[in-house]
């Protein structure tokens, strides 16, 4: 089975969708950490009931064409529980803005600055919005935050590593944009950054 399939399992193991909620789900929560569009999440459905690990029902609507409503049969819950403990494969890291930097001592200072300062508020404005999203998820999902055994926990264990995913590559950003332009961040200064972020 596909990553992609897993995804999908892991959206229907909370609840039942159609393909069209499947695709705004991949647009919305899961679109944050793995991206699909319906031209792939289709075909993978097909796959998915094909070999057991959903099925669907019709649900008639008025004015509108039918639509199929997916759920994860049991055979599709045990193979997400076992994948969700396997080692993801080994793949090459692939990071075009790292390798942009590798190079950077070649690059028009101005230029290199402007493209780091303009990937860091990148970062940032992505930063914020996961902090939006975990300060209603504490808030509203207090007592499940707590509990690993919920959708809600697991939910709330993917923002945080998007939360120190953005962190890290604002503040190396930032880093690099200073320095590359000739402001450098001392040390004292970034701990004093890291005191006001806490």
């Amino acid at each position: 089975m596909t990553t992609l399939g897993f995804a999908i399992l892991g959206l229907l193991a909370r609840e039942s969708l159609s393909g069209y909620d499947l695709t705004q789900r991949m647009k919305g929560r899961v679109g944050f950490f793995w991206g699909a569009g319906h031209s792939q999440i289709y075909p993978e459905l097909a796959r998915l009931e094909e070999g057991g690990f959903v099925t669907h029902s019709v649900v008639e609507q008025r004015e509108r064409p039918d639509k199929k409503v997916f759920q994860i049969t049991e055979s599709g819950l045990e193979a997400l529980k076992g994948w969700a403990t396997e080692p993801p494969p080994k793949k090459p890291p692939k990071d075009e803005l790292t390798l942009k930097a590798y190079s950077v001592w070649l690059a028009d200072g101005a230029a290199a600055a402007g493209l780091f300062s303009d990937e860091g508020r990148r970062h940032e404005e992505q930063l914020a919005r996961y902090e939006e999203i975990r300060d209603w998820m504490e808030r509203e999902w207090a007592e499940d935050l707590l509990r690993p055994e919920t959708p809600r926990f697991a939910s709330y264990a993917a923002l945080r590593r998007g939360i120190l995913y953005e962190r890290g590559n604002a503040e190396w950003c930032r880093w690099l944009a200073g320095t590359v332009e000739g402001k450098p961040e001392r040390p004292e200064e970034k701990s004093e950054k890291v005191k006001e972020g806490a």
